[in-house]
């Protein structure tokens, strides 16, 4: 555009025309090389896991609230085939064409509604979401590399097919890999035990560092640009990058954990307990009976950034990607805001789970404590449109609040 010659005769609204369009054709292109930008600053959004794809005035419900993202997951929607985008999981070839036309539109509406979009596979090649696997843990992608070459094509023709759709802030590779969970290291091991078991690791299927840098290298073939978000180990632990040697490869990462800790506490297995856990208070964690409180949530939820910190990655390419624990607990409402107060104090990014899910009311603060009444399941049922009613709750406030910050 610098090399552009004026002719003479271009005056008055011919100039003004052309100058309109340089500055249109520039903002275009700084914009599409440097979606990395957004994650410059603070970003507050939310969860989307629902089971159909959500509507208009769902993603303007929550840019409402003051969200400035969304988490978009699409595998529980009706697939084409065996399973959403990829066919099957047993065996991925090509991209179906009528989900990803679903997918499409999707982005589209969250974008009209003035959300970023993340989009998050809970499925690859190899590893099928226990939930559409018959509560089966899929254990194939740590088992045999060849998945991993079907889910680096997978995410190569995925990201081709999307890379253009305005509103798109990252690639979040996949939810919640586990490939430590038949690997023999505990879940609450020490961050010493994690990287003696990542080097033992390194040369077989179980090395998540070394499966993500061959996608991105994959994806990078068809998209330079676009941020790339990794969930840890661990169903994305808060310790779930504490066994990895390094950083990966490429330099336009954002590195995701998700906190529900204490589990014994958050979890719904906990809400059917006689006497459920409280918290503040003594929580079973790692066989042992642990005081959790605003310390120790401190305490979980610094590994992350320490580990970031050793390994010269940028306090603002660490997400929060998922949190929450079952609103009729007696305590979720403290346990949010402390929760809250450790990633306000890290000026970190987050996204709370989940936003009016229409499959699972546990963490749908909008609801406040009350149950959900019979036509919500009879919905779920008839796979129907949820049609209950939300709107802002005690229970919801210390995320709204935060929120609102946004607007």
């Amino acid at each position: 555009l610098m090399n552009i010659k004026l002719s003479p005769r271009l005056k008055g609204i011919e100039m003004k025309a052309l100058i309109g369009i340089t500055l249109l054709l520039f903002t275009f292109s700084a914009s599409s090389s440097n979606d990395i930008t957004f994650w410059d600053t603070p970003q507050h959004g939310g969860n989307s896991f629902n089971r159909l794809p959500p509507t208009q005035a769902y993603y303007e419900a929550l840019r409402g609230y003051g969200a400035t993202w969304v988490r978009l997951s699409y595998d529980k929607w009706k697939p084409a085939d065996r399973d959403f985008l990829m066919g099957n999981a047993d065996g991925y070839r090509t991209l179906q064409a009528a989900d990803l036309a679903t997918l499409k539109a999707s982005i589209r509406r969250a974008h009209a509604a003035g959300l970023k979009v993340v989009i998050t596979p809970l499925s690859l090649p190899g590893m099928r979401w226990s939930q559409n696997n018959h509560n089966q843990f899929d254990d194939r992608i740590w088992q045999d590399k060849k998945y991993w070459q079907e889910a680096a094509l997978f995410w190569r023709d995925l990201a081709l097919a999307l890379k253009d759709e305005p509103g798109i802030v990252a690639w979040n590779l996949v939810n919640e890999p586990a490939p430590e969970k038949q690997g023999k290291i505990s879940e609450q091991a020490s961050a010493e035990a994690l990287k003696t078991w990542y080097q033992q690791q390194a040369n077989t299927a179980r090395n998540l560092p070394e499966l993500y840098n061959q996608i991105i290298a994959a994806i990078r073939q068809v998209d330079a640009t676009t941020p790339i978000m990794v969930d840890g180990g661990w169903y994305g632990s808060a310790r779930g990058f504490s066994g990895w040697p390094a950083a990966l490869n490429d330099k336009r990462v954002l590195y995701s954990f998700h906190m529900y800790e204490p589990y014994e506490f958050t979890s719904a297995p906990n809400a059917r307990r006689k006497v459920p856990y409280e918290y503040p208070g003594m929580v079973t964690f790692g066989g042992k009976q642990v005081k959790w409180d605003a310390a120790a949530i401190d305490r979980w939820m610094s590994a992350p950034f320490v580990w970031a910190k050793q390994h010269g990655v940028p306090a603002n390419r660490v997400v929060a990607g998922e949190f929450g624990c079952v609103r009729t607990l007696q305590g979720c409402k403290q346990w949010l805001s402390d929760v809250l107060t450790v990633l306000d104090k890290h000026n970190a990014h987050w996204a709370f789970y989940s936003f009016r899910e229409d499959a699972w009311d546990a963490m749908d603060y909008e609801l406040g404590k009350k149950s959900v009444p019979w036509s919500y399941w009879k919905a779920i049922d008839d796979n129907t449109p949820d049609t209950l009613e939300r709107h802002s709750t005690e229970e919801f406030e210390p995320i709204s609040r935060r929120l609102k910050q946004s607007l």
